[in-house]
């Protein structure tokens, strides 16, 4: 039965808490491991967790500038100066500060019994552009580092306490962050159809799934050769830039700052599917599977020509199916939603080009937000008239 719609701004104030408690719980597991670290004279350890975690905000924190600079002047209302507003990014507390700004334009609304359709829109405006800052942190921190401390434990061949709980949380931060990227593309949909309980389980069960093999694979090859892991993931890491800069992807407002989106893009293709350009997509993904599957392939062949037993005792014979019995499951589950769960929906004109997106709202317009919904278009494939229903989709994905 779907909610009501005061039900469903609950719920969605109610989801935007647990995604910043979920972030800062991650963040305060990192941040324990490097301390945890350093106490134990793993100075390299300490070091490599706060290095990737402060690479990834100082990109979260860039992009989160660049998107509100971009944005038409009042169409946030009343905000800090810019000056304060840029010493919050400088300060790293700008993807803070848009949860906590979300959060309150959520509870405003929710407060009125009957909200103005512009204050649901830029309630959508902002919660979508979190989604999309989740998601980079996603695969600019969360995934690094859990590839880290796989390759660590590995490595020592145990877990500490603290290693665990980073585990965990690192595991529900990429849930979390997944389901919740699902959930924006499907806000962005003309005919705003209801995020079902199966299609949501399945799409993120097969991201989980096929995230999984790959991250183990990095994990065992950086726990054997950790000194050529670095030159694994440039060398991979350019190859899949060139084809995202191929597809053209004009994201961002200005080419700088198109080349950092590329730049994080191709991060994410490191680990799992991402798409960037509109159009029949199924060539590119299948080419992306293949791809990386076979580096998977050539890094565990490596780590088994080198050492066929884990330092904590675990056989590689129960490590290796567990792997692929997860790409198998993730790949038929991932082939299920394509085939029977992937909405087709009617692009306006207006909603296709973004044209009503970043028009200020003097102008009688209701915000759009163009960045996230470029994606949901490369994400949901356009219906046409003989093809409407679920079951006759093409493969045109996003994550």
């Amino acid at each position: 039965m779907p909610l009501s719609p005061r039900a469903a701004l609950l719920r969605d104030l109610v989801l935007g808490v647990l995604g910043t408690a979920a972030f800062l719980l991650d963040l305060g597991a990192d941040l324990w491991a490097a301390g945890q670290y350093v106490l134990g004279g793993r100075y390299l350890w300490a070091a490599l967790v706060l290095a990737l975690l402060g690479l990834s905000s100082v990109a979260l924190q860039f992009f989160s500038w660049v998107w509100l600079r971009a944005d038409p002047a009042g169409l946030h209302g009343p905000q800090p100066p810019g000056r304060c507003l840029a010493l919050l990014h400088l300060l790293q507390l700008g993807y803070l500060y848009r949860c906590l700004q979300g959060m309150w334009q959520g509870l405003l609304v929710w407060q009125q019994e009957a909200p103005s359709a512009f204050d649901l829109a830029y309630a959508d405006f902002l919660s979508l552009d979190i989604s999309m800052l989740r998601l980079f942190e996603t695969f600019l921190e969360t995934t690094p580092q859990l590839t880290l401390v796989l390759a660590i434990v590995l490595q020592s061949g145990r877990a500490e306490y603290f290693q665990c709980v980073g585990i965990c949380t690192s595991f529900l931060g990429i849930s979390w962050a997944l389901l919740d990227y699902h959930q924006a593309l499907r806000t962005c949909l003309p005919s705003k159809p209801p995020l079902g309980l199966g299609s949501s389980a399945i799409y993120f069960l097969w991201n989980l799934l096929l995230l999984w093999p790959r991250v183990l694979a990095v994990a065992l090859f950086s726990a054997l050769l950790p000194r050529y892991v670095a030159l694994h993931f440039l060398s991979v890491w350019l190859v899949l830039l060139l084809w995202v800069w191929l597809q053209g992807t004009d994201f961002m407002p200005d080419p700088g700052s198109e080349w950092l989106y590329r730049a994080t893009v191709a991060i994410i293709l490191y680990f799992s599917w991402f798409n960037v350009s509109e159009g029949h997509t199924r060539g590119r993904a299948t080419i992306h599977l293949v791809f990386l599957l076979s580096d998977s392939v050539l890094l565990v062949t490596t780590w088994v020509t080198h050492n066929t037993w884990l330092p904590s005792g675990i056989p590689l014979q129960i490590w290796l199916p567990v792997g692929g019995t997860c790409f198998l499951l993730g790949l038929a589950l991932r082939l299920i939603y394509y085939r029977w769960l992937h909405p087709r929906c009617r692009w306006e004109p207006d909603q296709v080009d973004g044209a009503r997106s970043l028009l200020p709202p003097e102008r009688g317009q209701l915000p759009q937000n163009r960045r996230v919904t470029q994606l949901a278009r490369n994400f949901f494939p356009k219906a046409t008239d003989e093809a409407a229903l679920p079951g006759k989709e093409e493969v045109n994905g996003g994550l």
